[in-house]
């Protein structure tokens, strides 16, 4: 009898000790499985090369250092970046897939029909990055030496064109928000993205670009385009002696480029601020702040919920520019 009881006291000491191992051993496992515990995935919703590329590019660096997990950057262009987005929605939202967008993704629900997801409801904003002017300019040899040139010349019936980056670019519903609002007639020449634009603006074969600071700035400096006006409510530090349109007689104009980060909608709040958080970090840093502003984005960062807000305008500002214009996808 002594012998079982003395063997049934080993069992039971052991157990006990089983239980305190596990239970020592517990913190460290749920630190490991704690958020990021592998690689962390930036769709770039655009073709390598571009601002969206870039910008997922520029801070997937100091991310990966900051979190401790690698992120890699896989570039799903197509249909102005809504292929990529469309991919990031159906994604499993456990803070291991983000979409890093451009200002399109605020046209596409109202610019595309039959969108495979829900732009509002099926991805959560992190964190806008940044935004960025676009520059109406005209080429060197131009009649037009300012904003309010080409905006008489459209009202005289003069046969005002000017070029854009594609139909339904944000520079052409910008043009044609202005059109509406100021009774103005220009007709809109579609390219295929900024190359062939600045191509065609250089030599004058159209007479008005409207394009970004990134790609339009280094033929200011040329001295092959003239600048006019930048598109955002404030003047571009780059630039400071171009007028905004809001100074060229449209009050309150604004209409800026912007780049943002976004997530499934259902991503665990805990991870979405985490992820926001380390991205402000990452923004505030000088060596970043210099990246971002060769491409000539001025950094914006702050809350999910000012991301969230600011999408949402985007979203109905361009919507009502889309509908009350016609405007059809390329």
């Amino acid at each position: 009898m002594m012998k079982h009881w003395i063997l049934k006291s080993a069992q039971t000491v052991a157990s006990v000790a089983c239980v305190g191992a596990a239970l020592a051993a517990a913190p460290a496992a749920w630190a490991q499985a704690a958020w990021p515990s592998k690689p962390i995935k930036f769709v770039a919703v655009f073709p390598p090369g571009g601002s969206v590329d870039q910008v997922a590019r520029i801070l997937a660096v100091p991310l990966s250092q900051q979190l401790g997990q690698n992120i890699i950057v896989e570039n799903k262009g197509g249909a102005s970046g809504s292929i990529g987005a469309a991919a990031v929605a159906a994604s499993p939202a456990d803070g291991y897939t983000f979409a890093v967008v451009f200002d399109t993704h605020g046209v596409n629900p109202s610019l595309i029909p039959g969108l495979p997801f829900d732009t509002r409801k099926d991805l959560a904003a992190v964190s806008l990055i940044g935004t960025s002017a676009m520059v109406l300019a005209t080429f060197s040899g131009s009649e037009y030496k300012s904003f309010g040139d080409v905006v008489a010349a459209a009202k005289a019936k003069k046969n005002v064109n000017y070029g854009s980056i594609g139909s339904g670019s944000l520079g052409h519903l910008a043009m044609a928000l202005l059109s509406k609002s100021g009774n103005i007639d220009w007709q809109h020449v579609p390219y295929k993205g900024g190359g062939p634009l600045m191509a065609d603006a250089v030599a004058g074969h159209v007479p008005l670009s409207i394009g970004s600071v990134f790609v339009t700035k280094p033929h200011i400096d040329s001295g092959r385009l003239r600048p006019l006006a930048v598109t955002t409510s404030k003047r571009v530090p780059d630039l400071p002696n171009v007028p905004t349109v809001a100074e060229s007689g449209f009050a309150g104009f604004d209409a800026p480029a912007w780049w943002a980060i976004l997530a499934p909608a259902k991503t665990p709040p805990e991870v979405l601020k985490r992820m926001n958080e380390e991205i402000n970090k990452a923004l505030k840093t000088p060596e970043i702040a210099k990246k971002l502003d060769a491409q000539g984005i001025d950094i914006v960062g702050g809350t999910p919920a000012a991301a969230d807000a600011f999408i949402g305008k985007q979203i109905d500002i361009w919507a009502k520019v889309v509908k009350d214009n016609g405007i059809k996808p390329d």
